[in-house]
């Protein structure tokens, strides 16, 4: 599958921002659609994630600020950033992790988008 994320850019600390991550396929049967995080200079991490059931997880820095989301019927899934803070700058990836009947798991990478928060 293959994942076209967008929406970032500039923004305010305190403004909000949307990020949305397109497969070229269905992601109903996708098990886990997540949002990472990689900062200049670090490693990439987990920013959050949502389960097929649509249970969801966040990492502790987010809570409260960004929302995941999922639409299976337009194989979307959105990362809502409000109250962004200015360590939340990084470039922001989407994944897909598909677990077959064999337990064998493929993980699927978008090409990331920039996210600048800044005054």
């Amino acid at each position: 599958v293959q994942l076209q994320a967008c929406g970032g850019g500039l923004v305010q600390p305190g403004g909000s921002l949307r990020l949305s991550c397109a497969a070229s396929r269905s992601i109903s049967s996708i098990n886990v659609m997540g949002w990472y995080c990689q900062a200049p200079g670090k490693q990439r991490e987990l920013v959050a994630a949502i389960t097929s059931g649509s249970s969801t997880n966040y990492a502790d820095s987010v809570k409260g600020r960004f929302t995941i989301s999922r639409d299976n019927a337009k194989n979307t899934v959105y990362l809502q950033m409000n109250s962004p803070k200015p360590e939340d700058t990084a470039v922001y990836y989407c994944k897909a992790q598909y677990v077959s009947a064999t337990s064998l798991t493929l993980n699927y990478w978008g090409q990331g988008t920039l996210v600048t928060v800044s005054s």
